[in-house]
């Protein structure tokens, strides 16, 4: 990631593809589980297409984006495209981006808001191997009609123990936005997950 340019791709057309990117976003969100086409990948940008697109939508200069791992190259990318800031400290972060699933993850250390602001909460961009073919989880909870069977690949059982103690913290706790290749999927912290074995 570091031999990217910094002058990589952006948005062909910022204003519409802006606008496309916030109603998909909000359609994820609002159907938790049903995946999304948003976007192909951008030339010379190590990222699926919908999770640089998203970072070139939703970022400006008045969001700290907190980054996994060596991502000097696509910070400056996305601070010369957008403005965005890096936020060092987990708990100020208003997007986080994880491209690394091997790495643990604790939902806990990002901003969890609170019940006066429960917008002030961080937002997780997560990049999986695959929208499907992983165990089978139901989820339900607003904007689903019954039961929304999602199968994600690349996510261990214990991130799925966490999301229980984030959805118990509503209206606190994170949002999470998946992407792989173009498509993205929405999980809002209203969302109840689990599944046979007992999630």
């Amino acid at each position: 990631m570091n031999h990217m340019n910094t002058l990589a791709a952006g948005l062909t057309d910022s204003v519409h593809d802006t606008q496309q990117a916030f109603r998909w976003v909000l359609d994820a969100l609002s159907r938790p589980g049903q995946a999304q086409a948003l976007g192909a990948a951008l030339p010379g940008v190590p990222l699926g297409g919908a999770l640089a697109r998203l970072l070139l939508s939703l970022c400006d200069d008045e969001t700290p984006v907190w980054w996994q791992g060596d991502a000097q190259a696509l910070q400056n990318w996305l601070r010369f495209h957008t403005g965005a800031t890096v936020a060092a400290d987990k708990t100020k972060a208003a997007f986080a981006v994880i491209t690394q699933l091997d790495d643990a993850l604790a939902l806990n250390e990002f901003a969890l808001a609170t019940a006066e602001f429960p917008e002030r909460s961080s937002t997780l961009l997560i990049e999986l191997p695959a929208l499907s073919g992983g165990p089978d989880l139901d989820w339900q909870g607003p904007g689903i009609a019954n039961v929304q069977r999602v199968s994600l690949q690349g996510l261990s059982a214990d991130f799925w123990l966490q999301w229980q103690s984030n959805h118990s913290l509503f209206p606190q706790g994170v949002d999470i936005i998946f992407t792989c290749g173009d498509s993205v999927l929405g999980l809002p912290r209203t969302t109840r997950v689990s599944q046979m074995e007992g999630v």
